[in-house]
């Protein structure tokens, strides 16, 4: 029998992390289940290189979701990564926090220690920023944050003088004191490439002799020992069958989609849904892959009057001279996101917070439908703003297809069920055509090419975000924090409820999505669910 001390399921953002919190006293065996492969391909450091992951079985799941009937029956692409770091090694790498109310409703909705205040200092234990150590920033963490302020492209400074314009306030800094206002966003990047768990975590900690990585490892259930106590994982590798046994804890950071999905296969989840599908409940746990939330976004495209990205990346010349400037210094649209700029603003001034976050990319382009096609610019000069609601109430679930581990899992985000999204939709294409209004942005506009002009009355704009949004990949909650067994999974130390022996570390625990981009906070959570269970263990 081999026996580790922990066992952690899953090395994407918040497993790294873990297995490098776990792992660096040398006091405890660590055993890290991974289904991906190495994240040791070039085109996982360079930052402009996700495209090149977007539709890679090899790195990502591809999953998609089922039909969603407020958006004219479409799936909905679902990408998640298949690789060490997981979804943050091939992330667009927006690095952001969220909203100080947020956390602070994590905490109202009674899970201690979790409130804005609590969770500043891992924030900052997390980070070296570009800006150095301050009120809000460090200048210690493993993970480094680059502003991009410094090397944006035109097109976005005049994105944010037609905010200006509007009197949008300004942010320089969505990190900081205040969310709201316009601003250009800090990404994880490190001398020009990606800085995520999996490279900054993991790879230093990887040759430790009490840490195991076992790649290419996907697991099929959890083991159980007497009362319910989880103490181990089965997993095939290579075709063939292991178990692995935890003399202390197992912990899933499989994420948002695939903890749930484990935990249903392993006989934990509503005992009627696991029942008709033949699974034998080992523990009624009814809110096991429910209150799913996700970020939907749209985006308006704009033909350009002045040069954007589009002409460079569509001519061989224009990537060689990109390609080149990143070689040379690591720096230009090659060390970037193509979410330069943007913001989180309300969409009505009776909005008691921002509720929309805008991106500005001064490169439009189209997702294909064909996977083969790849991430291409639009055949013109042009850019596109996009928007998605901060807080959206809509809530969906993951649940199993069947009893077959390899089977995918169906994801029902169930987005725009409830009004106020539709609501939010409103305000943010309008928002989006006033800003593109101003004059700062006139002398650019050309032309509004999609949804265009002629689609103006409410009832058209709702129609184009039914018909043309899709997700951010920014899926959460699915495994609640929360005191009630029925509407949570598990407590504020992230211990499964009535499971003894299991933990949960990763976005499925959020009690609300944060707004903004994800990836941030789940780290954060790794770092306290580390802290938890060292100092449980000890």
């Amino acid at each position: 029998m081999v026996e580790f001390d922990f066992i952690i399921v899953g090395a994407g953002s918040a497993g790294c992390i873990l297995a490098d919190r776990l792992s660096e006293s040398g006091h405890y065996r660590v055993l890290l289940i991974e289904a991906g492969g190495s994240d040791r391909s070039f085109w996982l450091k360079i930052p402009i290189g996700y495209a090149k992951s977007y539709y890679n079985p090899a790195l990502n799941w591809m999953y998609w979701s089922e039909p969603e009937a407020e958006l004219g029956n479409r799936r909905i692409y679902v990408p998640r990564g298949k690789v060490l770091g997981g979804s943050g090694a091939i992330n667009a790498m927006i690095y952001l926090r969220g909203a100080a109310e947020d956390f602070d409703d994590w905490k109202a909705a009674g899970n201690p220690g979790w409130g804005a205040d609590d969770v500043l200092p891992l924030f900052k234990r997390l980070e070296t920023h570009g800006d150095g150590a301050g009120d809000w920033h460090g200048d210690r963490g493993k993970i480094h944050v680059t502003p991009m302020r410094r090397d944006i492209h035109k097109a976005s400074t005049v994105f944010l003088a037609a905010c200006m314009e509007l009197g949008l306030p300004a942010n320089r800094d969505f990190n900081g004191a205040t969310l709201e206002g316009a601003g250009v966003y800090d990404i994880n990047t490190r001398d020009g490439q990606r800085s995520h768990s999996g490279a900054e975590y993991l790879r230093p900690a990887a040759n430790r002799r009490n840490l195991t990585i076992a790649q290419n490892a996907q697991a099929q259930r959890l083991l159980f020992g007497e009362d319910r106590r989880t103490i181990g994982v089965e997993l095939v590798q290579e075709g063939q069958t292991h178990r692995f046994y935890a003399g202390r804890e197992v912990i899933l950071s499989a994420g948002a989609v695939h903890t749930p999905h484990l935990l249903q296969l392993s006989g934990i989840g509503d005992g009627q849904n696991l029942q008709t599908l033949g699974i034998s409940t080992r523990h009624h746990l009814p809110a096991v892959g429910r209150n799913l939330q996700d970020h939907l976004c749209a985006s308006f495209y704009y033909r350009s009057r002045h040069p954007t990205l589009n002409g460079s990346f569509a001519s061989l010349l224009g990537k060689a001279s990109m390609g080149l400037r990143y070689l040379l210094n690591r720096s230009g649209p090659f060390a970037m996101s193509v979410n330069q700029a943007g913001g989180f603003f309300r969409g009505d001034a009776r909005e008691e917070r921002p509720n929309l976050q805008l991106y500005f990319n001064p490169l439009s382009y189209r997702i294909p439908s064909n996977p083969k096609a790849g991430l291409q610019p639009e055949p013109y000069e042009g850019f596109l703003m996009a928007f998605s609601a901060c807080r959206p109430k809509s809530r969906g679930e993951i649940r199993l297809s069947d009893a077959n581990a390899a089977s995918p899992p169906l994801i029902q985000p169930n987005y725009l069920t409830h009004a106020d999204d539709l609501r939010e939709a409103l305000q943010g294409m309008r928002l989006m055509r006033r800003i593109a209004g101003t004059g700062a942005l006139s002398d650019w506009v050309e032309a509004e090419i999609s949804p265009s002009p002629a689609i103006e009355e409410d009832e058209a704009l709702i129609d184009y975000f039914r018909q043309n949004s899709g997700s951010i990949y920014h899926l959460c909650g699915t495994c609640a924090m929360g005191p009630n067994q029925q509407r949570a999974v598990v407590d504020a130390r992230l211990r499964a409820h009535g499971i003894p022996g299991l933990r949960v570390v990763d976005a499925s625990i959020f009690p609300n999505i944060t707004a903004g981009n994800i990836n941030a906070p789940v780290m954060m959570v790794a770092e306290r669910g580390a802290e938890m269970i060292l100092a449980d263990a000890r």
